[in-house]
């Protein structure tokens, strides 16, 4: 197991030390660089779907979902203050808040 999970960091630090340090001569294409400037949304997004729409292995489209309406006003909270401290605090206090109007 611990094997593993070294190989699989030396892999992940050997390929992006490929890309990234100066004297080696590998360079990315302009096609290349655009396909790869998708993957960080795809991986969050792949990461926050599951949280906000999935509980307990059902899937909760419910506009009462306390993870949807926490999402729902961090974004809103996001989009005008462009503030993460001020959309973290946001969302954590309505992600709260929906929970303790649920539990009633």
């Amino acid at each position: 197991m611990l094997l593993t999970i070294f190989l699989m960091a030396v892999i992940t630090f050997g390929t992006r030390y490929l890309f990234t340090h100066p004297s080696l001569p590998i360079r990315l294409g302009p096609k290349v660089a655009k396909f790869l400037s998708y993957s960080a949304p795809a991986v969050l997004t792949a990461i926050w779907v599951p949280i906000i729409f999935v509980q307990q292995g059902q899937l909760n489209l419910s506009i009462t979902n306390p993870y949807f309406i926490a999402a729902s006003f961090a974004v809103i909270t996001a989009a005008k203050s462009k503030s993460i401290y001020l959309t973290m605090f946001a969302g954590l206090i309505t992600f709260i808040l929906s929970r303790y109007v649920q539990m009633m």
